[in-house]
This record gives C-alpha cells, structure tokens and sequence, in this order.
C-alpha cells in the first residue's frame, strides 16, 4: 500500500509504501520528505541489496525514491529502499494457510515462492488428495496455488507446505457390516428355498389310524402268501398220489 499524505503516525504500518524525495545526503545515508510529520531515514546498508560504498553512488538530492517503512520511532520514520518480503520468517507460523506461484518442479516436489526469503517445497504427497507420480501431472511451473504451512525451519531456512491440506477430502465410502440374522429369519428364509410340495402335518389319531392300516395290510399279505403255498403243497401232494396209483394198476394183456 502507496501513501502520499500525511497520517498520524499511529497509522503507518511497518511495509508501508511511500514516495518521496531525498532532501538531505550524509556518510551514513539520506533524509527523504514523505510527506509525514516526522522525516523519513535510509540507513546507507537499505539503499539496495548490493555493498554501498558512497551514498552519492545510490542516490542525490532531489531524486524521487521508493520506500518501505521498516519502524516507526518517536522522533523518525526508519525506511529501506530495498523492497521487503511478502513474508518474513518471524511472520511464518504452521497451520497459516499462504498463497503463492510455483517457480520450479522436481520429481520429489515442487517449490512454491510465498513471498518469503525461500520458496517452500510441497512433497509430492502433500500435493492432493491420492497418489501421484509426478507434481507436473498436476501442476506447472506459474501455476498460482494455495497451501498451508506445515512446519518453518529458520536456521535451515527451509519451509514446509502442503496443498491438499486446503483442500476438501473426499468422501469416504463405508461399507456396512452384514447384520447377523437370528434364528427365525434363518428358518423364514429355508422356507422361502424350498418351494417344493408339503405334506400336511397329521394329527396323533390319523397318524394311529394309518399305523392299524399298514399293519392290517401286511398281515392280510402275509395270510396270502401263506395260503397260496398251501394250495401249491397240496396239488403237488395230489400230483404224487395220482402218478403212484397209476403204477400200481395192473395192465391188460
């Protein structure tokens, strides 16, 4: 954010945009006008990235600058002409969730630019939601992605992200368990198999009656059997008999 006019300084942030111009310059660095109450001053190390040796090599008076607050003191406003991180490493903490463009693929991950010192790397399996073999099937470099940060390491000046951490999981199907069936709904279902004919439950006097009958039959069957050998030993007897006095008989002359 650009600010032009004049504010209380309770009201200018630390990054905060200004324009002005150099009106002052000494071994130690300049004096910009703001436009504010209190005067703006760059230290001759926040003239630029690079080792300044003379102040007069980076800028003179009344040349129009580009500045950023970096504090705000009782009596100055400190500013740097060097253009301050989007996010610094005091600022990074986990579970903030940042947005950023992706500068470079590797096929372990891809690395994501936050505005920070260093870009953070998001492992290939905290890219999405389900395996993947490579980032570029799913990402190119400019790519503009979201992503939350899982862990900061200063001193190793290493950034964790993960993007499908931001984004919403996929629904899991559940299978339900078979229920366990009693004994009843077993025996309802046996039924339902065996469609064939049933007979008809007897009672205990149709059961006794059926019992005489069988009986009754099987002795009327075994009398038959008897009597019909009976006969046959008789006509075999009469057989022998008639052949006998056939021999006996005399016989004419």
């Amino acid at each position: 954010m650009e600010t032009t006019i004049s504010a209380p300084t309770s009201e200018i942030e630390v990054k905060q945009k200004f324009t002005g111009k150099v009106v002052k310059t000494s071994l130690a660095g300049v004096i910009v006008d703001i436009g504010q109450s209190l005067p703006g001053v760059i230290h001759i190390s926040q003239l630029q990235k690079e080792p300044v040796n003379r102040v007069e090599d980076v800028v003179t008076v009344g040349q129009e600058v580009t500045t950023w607050v970096r504090r705000v003191k009782k009596d100055r406003i400190e500013l740097t002409m060097i253009e301050p991180l989007g996010l610094e490493w005091r600022e990074m903490q986990p579970d903030m969730v940042v947005k950023g463009k992706v500068v470079r693929l590797e096929t372990y991950g891809a690395f994501v630019d936050i505005g920070g010192e260093r870009p953070g790397l998001v492992h290939v399996s905290e890219i999405a939601h389900g395996y993947i073999k490579n980032p570029s099937e799913l990402l190119k470099e400019g790519d503009e992605v979201e992503a939350k940060i899982l862990e900061v390491n200063r001193r190793k000046k290493q950034i964790r992200l993960s993007m499908k951490a931001v984004l919403p999981k996929p629904e899991e199907v559940v299978e339900a368990k078979p229920r366990r069936k009693g004994r009843k709904e077993k025996a309802a279902e046996m039924a339902e198999i065996d469609d064939g004919p049933k007979e008809p439950e007897l009672t205990a006097m149709e059961i006794a009656w059926r019992e005489a009958l069988d009986k009754a039959k099987g002795q009327n069957r075994s009398v038959n059997i008897k009597s019909k050998r009976a006969k046959n030993k008789i006509r075999e007897q009469e057989d022998i008999l008639e052949r006998t006095l056939e021999q006996r008989m005399p016989t004419g002359n």
